[in-house]
C-alpha cells in the first residue's frame, strides 16, 4: 500500500506539537513495518503544491493527523487544503465539481478522480470524549466527533476518497492519558488494517 501521511499540527508556544508528532511517527512506523511505501508531509514546515497533488494521486491511503483547533483543522492545514486541493481542480484530483451542462443542478461534489483511495482522520482534542454523543451535553448536543469533522470528510468525498474509521485522542490538554491513547491508537491501526478488515 502507498501511504501519504499529513501532519497538520500548527505549532504554538503552549502546544508545540509533540503529541501529534508522536502519533505521526507511530503511524509511519506501523505502515513501514507492514512493508508499505510511506510519504510524510509536515504541513507547518512548508510543501510544494504540485508535489502534494501528485502524492494524493499516488497514494492508496491519505492519513491525516491534526489537532482540532476551534472546531476545525489548524489554519496552516486549512491553507494546505486550499492550495493543494484548488490546484488539483485542474483534473488531477477532480473533474470540475461533478455537475455537467446537461444537469447543471445535479451531482455537485461528485467529480472526484481518487476513486479507490482511502483516508483516515486521527485527531487530538481538548474536549473530553464524554462531551460527544450525549444529547444532555449542552455544547455539542449529541454530535459525534465525525459530525464535528464533517467538513474534512466532505473535502475528501469531493475527491472521491473513501473513509476509514476516525481516531480521536480526547482531553489531551487537561486530563491526558497518553499511554492509553497510544495503546488505543495501535489497536485502531491494527484493527483497521488487519487482513480480516480488508476482506
Amino acid at each position: 500500500m502507498k501511504v501519504l501521511i499529513l501532519n497538520g499540527h500548527q505549532p504554538y508556544e503552549f502546544a508545540k506539537g509533540e503529541l501529534n508528532a508522536t502519533f505521526t511517527r507511530k503511524a509511519h512506523e506501523f505502515f513501514e513495518a507492514r512493508g508499505d511505501e510511506v510519504r510524510l508531509t509536515k504541513v507547518s514546515d512548508g510543501y510544494n503544491v504540485n508535489e502534494e497533488v501528485e502524492s494524493h494521486r499516488w497514494a492508496d491511503l491519505v492519513f491525516m493527523q491534526f489537532p482540532v483547533n476551534w472546531m476545525g483543522v489548524p489554519w496552516s492545514f486549512k491553507k494546505y487544503m486550499d492550495e493543494v486541493y484548488t490546484a488539483g481542480m485542474d483534473g488531477r484530483l477532480t473533474v470540475g465539481d461533478g455537475r455537467t451542462p446537461d444537469a447543471p443542478k445535479a451531482n455537485y461534489g461528485m467529480g472526484g478522480t481518487l476513486t479507490g483511495t482511502k483516508y483516515m482522520i486521527s485527531s487530538t482534542l481538548n474536549a473530553p470524549a464524554e462531551s460527544f454523543d450525549d444529547p444532555t451535553e449542552p455544547f455539542f448536543e449529541g454530535l459525534s466527533l465525525d459530525d464535528l469533522l464533517r467538513p474534512v470528510h466532505l473535502n475528501a468525498k469531493f475527491f472521491a476518497m473513501e473513509p476509514l474509521p476516525t481516531f480521536g485522542a480526547f482531553d489531551v490538554m487537561k486530563n491526558a492519558e497518553v499511554a492509553k491513547d497510544f495503546a488505543r491508537f495501535d489497536a485502531h491501526l491494527k484493527g483497521t488494517f488487519s487482513p480480516a478488515a480488508a476482506e
